[in-house]
């Protein structure tokens, strides 16, 4: 049975500049925004919180939903990723917390700056994330409900 990969995605911006990670991956260095897995009892939200934390050290308070996104790596079409996109604001900062083991740093960019390093994305999903932010779209929360809470 093909079962797809649920993943969060916190889109942070700060005048002008989007929150990215960079991560090594089969020892390429790729960008993200901070990104993963759902983990076992936790929502959706809850995840993005977490993942944000524990690949950036900043807070992140998810305010609305962006989008869902559905893509299958070309080199694996059998694997599927659903993306759950949230924008919101980051609240603090934890100096010197120690960061995912794959995750390099933190860094704000640009739009122009992000294009710029193409090459380095770990997916479509980076730009179309971002395109969608700046483009307005933006869904309550409450469009997802959790019945496991």
């Amino acid at each position: 049975m093909w079962k797809p990969n649920a993943t969060v995605a916190a889109v942070i911006e700060d005048n002008g500049r989007f929150l990215l990670v960079e991560e090594r991956i089969a020892g390429q260095l790729r960008l993200n925004q901070p990104a993963g897995h759902i983990e076992y009892g936790e929502s959706i939200i809850e995840a993005a919180i977490r993942e944000a934390l524990e690949e950036t050290a900043y807070h992140f308070v998810p305010r609305s939903l962006i989008g869902i996104y559905q893509w299958s790596p070309p080199e694996r079409p059998e694997l599927t990723y659903l993306r759950f996109a949230f924008t919101g604001e980051v609240t603090g900062v934890e100096a010197g917390r120690a960061l995912d083991a794959d995750i390099e740093q933190a860094v704000w960019l640009t739009r122009g700056e992000i294009v710029a390093r193409a090459e380095q994305h770990r997916s479509p999903l980076l730009l179309a994330c971002i395109d969608d932010y700046l483009a307005g779209c933006r869904y309550p929360l409450e469009i997802l409900r959790d019945f496991d809470r």
